[in-house]
Order: C-alpha cells, then structure tokens, then sequence
C-alpha cells in the first residue's frame, strides 16, 4: 500500500516522515521513500519514551509540558452525525457525557461478570462506544461481529446480550420462521399452532399485569378494570401449560441456536412491533431503548422489570423528558403526542464549530430538540403497582412527516413497521409528498415473492421469476394485509431490485434508510408514478 501511494505523497505533500502501523522497513521498495525516514511502530514508542525521559531530567521543560487535569466538561471525542437529517455534523461529547451513559445503564442491563455481550455496530458509532464503555467497565466479555458471520456466531458463543439494530432482529425473525416453514407439514402446523398460543397468552398476561398501552388519560371504572383483569388472568391460566410445552418442544431449540439467555438490546432505529411480539411469544426478551448521538447516546430504555411492548421505556436515571407542542414549545399532558424534548447530563456539548446548529438543536434551558414525535403514556395505562408509569412511545420524526397535497399529515414510520410484518418485503420507503395519495418504494424477497405466487398459483410451479406486474399485486394484496390497520393506505408501488446498502449511501451505519437520498435517486421514477 505504501509503495502504491508513495508518488502521490511525494508530488502533493511535503512528507517529513513515515510511521508503520505493521512490518518491517525492509518491505518497502527503496526508490519510493524519496529520502524521508521511515520509522516502524516500536521506534516511534521507543522515541517517545526517550523523549519523555530527556524532558523529565529538565526542571524548565517539566514546567513547559506539565498538564492540567482532565474536567468532566471537557470534550472527549467528536462523533459524527450519520447525515439522515442534513449534512454531518461533529458532536462534541464530553468526559461527563459517557460516563453518566456508564454508570446508569446498569438499571437496564444488569451484567455482571462472567456475561457475554455479541455485538456487530460500528465500533465508532455512539450507540457502540456506550455500550463498550459499559461492557468493560462491569468486567463482563464482549464479542464482535458481522452480518455475515451473525448466525455462527450466536450459535458458537451462545450470548447472554445482543446487542444491536432492529434489522438484525428482524432478520433473525425471517430466519427462524424460514426454518420453522421448511420442515414437514406436521412439524410447521404444530410449530405455527405453538406461536399463535403463545402469543395469545403474552397478551393476556400483559392486560392482567397493566401493561397495555393506551393514550388515554381516564383512569378506567373499577369494574371494567376488574372483569379485564379477570378475563384476561383466566385466559393465561389455560394457555400457560400450552406455552411451557411449546418452550419445551420448540422454542427451546431456538434458544440453543441463537443463545440471548437474558436479552436481546435493540436501539438505533424503530423496533417493528410483530417482531416485538414474536420474541416475546418464543420467550426472549427484547428491550427497546432509544437515543441519538447528540445524548452520548441513550435517553430512555425498556427495562427487564417493566419491559413494556411498543414503548422505549422509561428516561434513565437524571434524565428529564417531556413533550411538548411543535408550534408553541407549551409542555403537553402525557397521552398528548407532540415533539419530545430531553434534558440532563447526557446532553452534548455542542456541534463542532457549529454554534448556529447547536442552538437550534438546544434552548436556552438545556433541552435537547431530539426531532422525534411521541407521547408519554399516563400511569395508570401500565399499571401503577409495577411503577411502570412514564413510558415513552415514539411515532416517527417530526422531519419524516409526509404532508398530502389534501393537507392530510403522515407518519411513514407506522405504515412501513407494519409493512415490514411480510416476508415478502425486504425494504420498503413511503413517499408521497404534495401527492394526493401515498406511495411506496419497495425492494422485494424475490425469494419469498415466487414462493408467494406459487402458492397462490399466480405462476406455476416450473416459474423461476414472477414478472413485475404480478409482483406489485402481490405486494398491494400484502400491504392491504399488514396495512390495515394504519390511518394511511399506500397508493401506486415502485419496484426496486438493488437493495438499499451501506456501500451505496442509502443506509447509515446503523442501517437506517436515508429517505432524503432514495427519494433523490429515484425521483424520476417517483414523478413517472403519479402521472
């Protein structure tokens, strides 16, 4: 490598020396170091360490280089932003900021050691570093990996934690019902029966133990509360044994696959709630947490005593949240959904030489604009006697909202959660801005689409590729499945056959679309759709 770029260093730099990170000098082709010196690794230590002693010996020069202590104020790293909101900006977090993130996240992750952590983020991203941070601080062990090696990987270290995005959770949901729908008909039907009982009693213990999300501020009557919780404890009283003999029978070799033995932590993006509830149904705790890069970065997080579904939990300790009204700034009442505000010791410093960004993003109090709409769930939805009041649910980002040329506002976030439920369906952008209805960008499971039409005997069975006529009806039969019960039904589909990578610009790091840059590429095909 060295020697491919040593003429460019030499015709557009003045280089005064060269270090190695690894080998040995004499790999390097004599003719292209152009008579600077070269220096291995282990000389530049050793010089250092000369140097220190040389300075040492001097009364003047200990003066000269003494340091001042480290303040918690003062910047410790720059993080940037990964552009899904405008252009990246540097966060400047400072000594504080991490270590509030290290010594309050125990409450949500009780490692102790002896643990073991899998986990495949970007080592440089915020959500990352916190966590490595907590990891090593508590003694406990951490593995890396890839999406390629993931599956090996859970099967071979056998985790106690994941720790990782969404998508990776919901490819691991893909997996697990691929594997259940290969086996014989018997075995599919007895494993599919399993789930459904499963998920039937999940719900009925999450009414009779409160924890049921609902907006509504009126506590309800003390009879309808009673004939619920009632109802509910009797219908999980029978479906409990079903349950443990299908944790026995199936889910247990689940387990053994993939390991999470506590729990799987999921942050970075919006958890889908069928994936949610299917983790939950096979007895694997997911918790949800929620944070941005500019709040070092975790604001809020599902505990494993109050781990309520479709929420993010509640603010970590010396964290304040509130909602408040878009236009106004007014504090709304919780159950009102509005723009969530955050404020405490996690809060960075500031954007890097930005100050105009920084004071759009934090007023004059200390409060965090996080640019995601939500709402506080009122304490008696959620049971007050599990002191699970406070929860926090999010409904997408004020900056995604997708307003009809009817003047109708959308929340794209809810409608592609939902879509995502189909194994037909890979990735999936709602579009529709200043259009009379709303549309979709959609990168289809060729796979999982030809064994659709099959089934359906929209092709026979010799058919190796459905045409892209019969793939969007098949794709509007499931949306209009998995959709119903959105506000919003999606409108004209465009199909599209690369999916959505990091390499190619459209995914964060964390492997969030960036819906600004695919609506971009694909703006002429968007504006072919509503002709």
């Amino acid at each position: 490598m060295y020697n491919r770029i040593a003429d460019t260093f030499g015709s557009h730099a003045a280089v005064r020396f060269v270090i190695l990170l690894w080998g040995e000098k004499s790999s390097l082709v004599t003719d292209a170091r152009q008579g600077y010196p070269v220096y291995t690794y282990k000389e530049i230590i050793e010089l250092g360490h000369k140097s220190r002693v040389d300075l040492l010996d001097s009364e003047d020069a200990r003066k000269q280089y003494s340091y001042e202590a480290i303040n918690s104020d003062d910047v410790a790293t720059l993080v940037y932003t990964s552009g899904t909101t405008g252009n990246p900006k540097g966060v400047m977090l400072t000594h504080k900021n991490l270590l509030h993130q290290i010594l309050n996240l125990w409450e949500i992750v009780p490692a102790v050691p002896g643990d073991r952590f899998l986990s495949m983020l970007p080592p440089w991203h915020a959500y990352e570093r916190a966590c490595e941070y907590f990891i090593f601080t508590h003694g406990t062990e951490q593995v890396y990996t890839t999406v390629k090696n993931l599956k090996e990987d859970l099967r071979r270290y056998q985790p106690h934690y994941l720790i990782s995005v969404p998508l990776v959770y919901e490819t691991l949901y893909s997996g697990i019902l691929k594997q259940i729908n290969s086996n014989s008909a018997a075995r599919k039907l007895i494993a599919q029966l399993f789930l459904r009982i499963s998920m039937a009693y999940m719900e009925a213990k999450r009414i009779y133990e409160g924890k049921c999300l609902t907006k509504d501020m009126k506590q309800p009557s003390y009879i309808v509360s009673l004939l619920d919780w009632l109802w509910a404890r009797t219908i999980a009283a029978i479906l409990l044994p079903l349950h443990m003999l299908a944790k026995k029978i199936v889910y247990s070799k689940i387990h053994s696959g993939i390991g999470i033995s506590k729990a799987g932590i999921s942050g970075g993006g919006s958890l889908s709630s069928h994936v949610d509830k299917f983790f939950e149904a096979i007895d694997i705790k997911i918790q949800n947490g929620y944070g941005l890069t500019e709040s070092a970065p975790v604001i809020a997080a599902r505990s494993l005593t109050c781990n309520v579904l479709g929420s993010i939990g509640r603010p970590i300790r010396h964290v304040e949240v509130k909602v408040v009204n878009s236009e106004t700034d007014e504090v709304l009442p919780p159950g009102s959904k509005g723009t969530v505000k955050a404020r405490g010791p996690l809060i960075m410093k500031g954007y890097y030489k930005n100050p105009v960004a920084t004071k759009q993003a934090i007023d004059e109090n200390g409060w965090l604009n996080t640019g995601d709409l939500g709402w506080i769930v009122p304490d008696h939805s959620i049971g007050r006697s599990r002191n699970c009041g406070g929860a926090i649910v999010l409904e997408g980002r004020a900056k995604d909202t997708i307003v009809l040329s009817t003047g109708e506002n959308v929340e794209p976030s809810e409608i592609e959660e939902a879509a995502m439920g189909s194994s037909l369906i890979q990735q999936i952008v709602v579009i529709g801005q200043d259009q009379r209805r709303l549309g979709a960008i959609i990168v289809p499971n060729k796979e999982e689409v030809l064994l659709a039409a099959k089934r359906s005997a929209v092709v026979d069975s010799e058919t190796t590729e459905v045409s892209k006529e019969k793939t969007v009806g098949l794709l509007h039969d499931e949306l209009r499945k998995w959709t119903s019960g959105c506000s919003f039904q999606v409108g004209p589909i465009l199909l599209v056959d690369q999916p959505f990578t990091i390499d190619s610009g459209l995914l964060t790091p964390t492997m969030k679309i960036k819906r600004d840059r695919v609506a971009a590429l694909y703006k002429e095909q968007i504006d072919n759709l509503y002709i």
